[in-house]
């Protein structure tokens, strides 16, 4: 079994700030941070899958590709999932782009359900994980997601997507690009 996701890995863009935040929150956020060659924004998460079935992905996702034309973001904000009280991931948002990457990952949903992979049913909201929270000091969260509200942290293209391999390890997880496919609307 394979466990798969469909996304775009970012540019190293945003280590910079995550940085910043990371050692400005060691006291107040335990955390897995996530390691900067793992930034990434997920299209749809897939599950499970048996490596017979990694054609018709393929095929789906190359199809998908060749109707979009590369997207460029820019990486605005800072916020939790799913909930303020009940924060368990931190992420950096996206301000240009928005609309065009929603598009992307709702197309990307339509291929796979036509190769019989369901849907999450989980609305896409564009962003990039940052860090998985385990505890946080409620105040100093709230001060920093105001503090990063409108912060600025780059811009990439989004210029592919990606069918990943994701194997779950006890250091964190070890992602494998099984294959990229080229925006060229």
């Amino acid at each position: 079994m394979l466990r798969l996701f469909v996304g775009f890995f970012t540019t190293k863009r945003i280590q910079e700030g995550v940085e910043r935040i990371q050692k400005q929150s060691e006291r107040f956020i335990k955390g897995k941070w996530v390691e900067p060659q793992n930034f990434h924004m997920t299209f749809q998460f897939i599950g499970d899958r048996e490596p017979e079935g990694l054609i018709e992905i393929l095929k789906a996702m190359q199809e998908v590709a060749q109707k979009f034309k590369a997207i460029k973001v820019k990486y605005r904000g800072l916020g939790v999932f799913p909930s303020f009280d009940r924060a368990r991931v931190l992420w950096i948002g996206v301000s240009e782009g928005h609309q065009q990457l929603r598009e992307l990952a709702r197309a990307v949903v339509r291929a796979n359900r036509q190769v019989g992979i369901r849907d999450e049913g989980k609305s896409f909201h564009p962003h990039v994980t940052i860090c998985r929270i385990k505890e946080f000091d409620k105040k100093f969260l709230k001060d920093l997601l105001h503090q990063y509200e409108n912060a600025y942290f780059g811009e990439d293209l989004v210029d592919r997507i990606c069918l990943v391999k994701s194997s779950l390890t006890s250091v964190g997880p070890i992602y494998s690009v099984i294959e990229e496919f080229y925006l060229n609307g």
